[in-house]
């Protein structure tokens, strides 16, 4: 029971694209698939992998729907996770991400830019300060400290002219929003509350994300993210498992270095960055053994964008978990 609902929370947080800039684009949370739980079992091993599909081609000033700045912006991302309970209190989690392919296309299908690769590490120990169990709830607090680590490239450049005698070539540095990392080192701090009901089969649980974004080589500071969710869930036939979620996410304006004219360089406006949203996140998970499968999308409710920014529209993410003891209790 515990870790049918636990694993539910493997998805909650993603590496979902929050508009900072008209056509720039930023990780809001780092996070795809992992570190939104409480702590494993003394000696219990976990590793999880998700597939997450984004697309979107939704503008909107402030909370109004605007024109359209490019066609489409799509990206296919596969996230992996590793954790490990060193104590019944303490777990420690190394989670990584690879982008198959993030692609936008401009108006009428032109300018296209497409990337690939690897993005951040995240190095994230978790855990739990209080637990409790009595014979009709079970209560758990778990807080955790990450350092999300760039791996990938963030000054990614595309080919914007090709000189037809000399043949030189002139390049620009990509939007973020193709870049498979932001370039900076982030702090991630998180909260976790639990309450369940076994003999009714219904959990009731909140958490709260906050990550402190650092500054990378090219000047850029990217806004900090924080997000607050609510949680309902209920198990059906001892194996199917249902949570309906609502999340609030904020995420702040970016700043640029001194002397760094983001707008020049980069063609980010920074008015144009930070913002706020609701979504509603319907889940499903299916337990059978030691494997637990799980699906989930985010339907936002209400967007509100400084400036003019792409929205979020759609994203669905499907995993898989296993978890294991390396010893004998």
């Amino acid at each position: 029971m515990r870790s049918l609902f636990i694993i539910l929370f493997l998805i909650q947080f993603s590496n979902a694209i929050i508009a900072q800039g008209c056509c720039s684009g930023g990780s809001g949370s780092p996070i795809a698939g992992g570190a939104s739980q409480g702590v494993l079992l003394d000696r219990q091993m976990e590793i999880a992998g998700n597939y997450q599909y984004i697309s979107t081609n939704k503008f909107y000033a402030k909370d109004h729907d605007t024109a359209a700045q490019f066609d489409n912006l799509t990206s296919n991302y596969l996230y992996l996770r590793w954790a490990y309970g060193v104590t019944k209190d303490f777990t420690m989690s190394v989670e990584s991400g690879y982008f198959t392919n993030k692609t936008l296309i401009g108006l009428d299908k032109r300018d296209t830019t497409t990337s690939s690769g690897i993005g951040d590490l995240i190095l994230f120990p978790r855990y739990d300060i209080f637990n409790r169990t009595t014979e009709t709830t079970r209560s758990e607090i778990t807080i955790g400290l990450g350092y999300k680590i760039p791996l990938g490239k963030h000054d990614d450049s595309t080919l914007i002219y090709t000189n037809p005698s000399t043949g030189k070539k002139l390049y620009t540095t990509s939007a973020p929003t193709v870049q498979p990392t932001n370039g900076s080192h982030d702090l991630i701090f998180y909260a976790f509350l639990f309450r369940g009901y076994p003999i009714k089969k219904i959990q009731i649980f909140a958490n709260s994300l906050y990550v402190k974004k650092g500054w990378n080589s090219l000047g850029e500071k990217f806004g900090d993210y924080a997000s607050v969710g609510l949680f309902a869930g209920k198990t059906f036939f001892k194996k199917l498992g249902v949570t309906l979620q609502v999340k609030g996410e904020w995420v702040g304006k970016m700043q640029a270095a001194k002397d760094v004219d983001l707008l020049a360089f980069y063609n980010i406006d920074i008015t144009s960055t930070g913002g706020r949203k609701v979504l509603f996140v319907p889940q499903i998970s299916y337990s059978r053994k030691d494997f637990i499968i799980y699906a989930t999308s985010e339907i936002p409710l209400y967007q509100y964008l400084n400036g003019t920014q792409v929205g979020s529209q759609y994203q669905f993410t499907a995993g898989i978990s296993y978890r294991f003891f390396t010893a004998k209790n």
